[in-house]
């Protein structure tokens, strides 16, 4: 009896398997960031301290670090994207992820200026821990994205999102390139 039990569960695991090894070649993601920068929000330009504004999107207000970040940016515009640690690195709040419970991740491609193009994905929840995790789509406004077929100067930046609207506000954490990419 108990054999009998087993081979459904041994069929479906095969079923997934063969699956899986048939999904796994076009699941290469075309860009990998391992590791990310927490922001400081003030940068010196010039001489002065100016407003640490990457690719037209402005900080987060305080500074923030991350322990961890891994994302995959897919052909088919969508992305995987899992990081550890993101909270503030200053004042009273520091060591906590503070009132932000949503982030979202950005991905410019183009000129390292505010003409980027930026795709953004859905918030995703941030929790005490500043552990979050997303996978779906990047969001061209509210369509799917097309991505270029090569994206330039990529950057893929961390975000505070609403909780009540979901929009994106200031960036948190900026992911390193994957040197083997």
């Amino acid at each position: 009896m108990h054999a009998l039990s087993a081979r459904p569960l041994f069929a479906l695991a095969a079923a997934l398997a063969a699956t899986a090894a048939v999904a796994g070649p076009d699941r290469v993601p075309a860009l990998k960031f391992k590791g990310a920068i927490g922001v400081d929000p003030i940068t010196a330009a010039g001489a002065a301290d100016a407003s640490n504004v990457v690719r037209g999107v402005s900080p987060g207000g305080r500074a923030w670090v991350i322990r961890k970040l891994d994302a995959g940016v897919y052909a088919d515009a969508t992305v995987s994207v899992r990081g550890k640690g993101l909270l503030f690195s200053s004042g009273d709040v520091i060591a906590t992820r503070g009132p932000v419970t949503r982030v979202a991740a950005t991905l410019a491609c183009g000129p390292a200026d505010a003409t980027a193009t930026k795709y953004t994905t859905a918030p995703s929840e941030l929790d005490a821990a500043g552990d979050f995790s997303t996978r779906g789509p990047l969001l061209d406004g509210a369509n799917t994205a097309v991505l270029p077929a090569v994206c330039e100067n990529p950057q893929l930046l961390i975000r505070g999102a609403n909780p009540t609207t979901g929009a994106v506000g200031g960036w948190f954490a900026a992911g390193i390139r994957d040197a083997h990419d």
